[in-house]
């Protein structure tokens, strides 16, 4: 009697295991879809996006996973072209040269612009002698034959003080660093080489926030993180009136020349895989609300709609 009770209660306990699926209200083991795991570097700037459009993606898909790196737009160009990576962010154009490495190794990519961002420039909070600086005066800064030469702030502005200056920017594989040097000495890529530079932002907030006479350059969601270490500069070109940068000047171009789109590169080939896709399109749905929130500034929704159809045709 008694093992027929026990009998009884194994069964209809198996049975109520079986039909919950062992695990509440989610997809059981046979039903989960099988995913590789997708894999995204690239620029810095574009990191906090990808960083939070994977981070919730997987919250919807709990099957997925995506790894997000820093390696710099250069870099995650030549990992993109290698065939190492899915996805990689960049903050600016493809270059030719990348164009035919991609092309070299049969690797086909579709173009995606995600959000508007400008680059801040900033001091340490405890400069209290600069609070607008020029394109003519940033560019006699940071032009190469400024290195070794231009060393104090009263060599850029004569009633700035003759402290020295010390300098941090993205390193030379970062498309920030080549977007600064091109609209602000007008050769990209042309630069000083006495710079404290990293492919990380965070790494030159640190920098300035910790050094009275340092300036720097980075994007400018890294500054709204951050403001309450660092003091930003209004940026005048021409003669003009200095701008702050702002979702605002970014967004209707008044913060000129530093404002800029970035954008996301998707191998056509990883595409075709259906975690991709997926990954990708909920970018361009749900992933543009959080363009915002970590600090950068939403493309027109017209745009998005027609990168969506781009991105749809390939």
């Amino acid at each position: 009697m008694h093992q027929l009770l026990l009998l009884i209660i194994i069964t209809a306990f198996g049975s109520l295991i079986s039909s919950c699926g062992g695990n509440g209200n989610r997809t059981s083991e046979s039903e989960t879809p099988s995913w590789d795991i997708i894999t995204i570097d690239g620029s810095s700037t574009v990191f906090p996006i990808a960083e939070a459009v994977a981070e919730e993606f997987q919250k919807v898909h709990s099957h997925a996973r995506v790894t997000v790196g820093i390696s710099g737009t250069g870099g995650g160009f030549q990992k993109l072209c290698r065939g190492e990576i899915d996805i990689t962010g960049a903050s600016r154009p493809i270059k030719p040269t990348e164009v035919e490495a991609c092309s070299n190794n049969n690797i086909e990519w579709v173009e995606i612009p995600v959000a508007y961002d400008g680059i801040a420039v900033v001091v340490n909070t405890e400069n209290d002698w600069v609070n607008s600086i020029t394109v003519e005066e940033l560019s006699a800064l940071w032009e190469p034959d400024a290195q070794d030469q231009v060393t104090h702030w009263n060599q850029v502005r004569a009633e700035w003080p003759e402290e020295e200056v010390h300098l941090f920017g993205p390193g030379v594989d970062s498309g920030t660093f080549d977007y600064f040097t091109e609209v602000i000495v007008g050769d990209s890529g042309a630069s000083r080489g006495d710079f404290t530079s990293s492919e990380d932002d965070n790494v030159l907030v640190q920098g300035v926030s910790r050094d009275k006479v340092a300036l720097g350059y980075f994007g400018f969601a890294y500054y709204e993180e951050n403001q309450d270490k660092l003091k930003l500069l209004g940026v005048s070109e021409g003669g003009a009136d200095a701008i702050l940068p702002s979702p605002d000047t970014i967004n209707n171009g008044t913060y000129s020349p530093l404002s800029r789109p970035i954008f996301v590169y998707v191998s056509k080939t990883a595409a075709n895989r259906t975690e991709v896709d997926t990954f990708v399109k909920y970018y361009l749905n749900e992933g543009t609300g959080l363009v915002r929130e970590v600090g950068y500034v939403p493309l027109p929704e017209a745009e998005y709609a027609l990168t969506r159809t781009n991105y749809q045709a390939r």
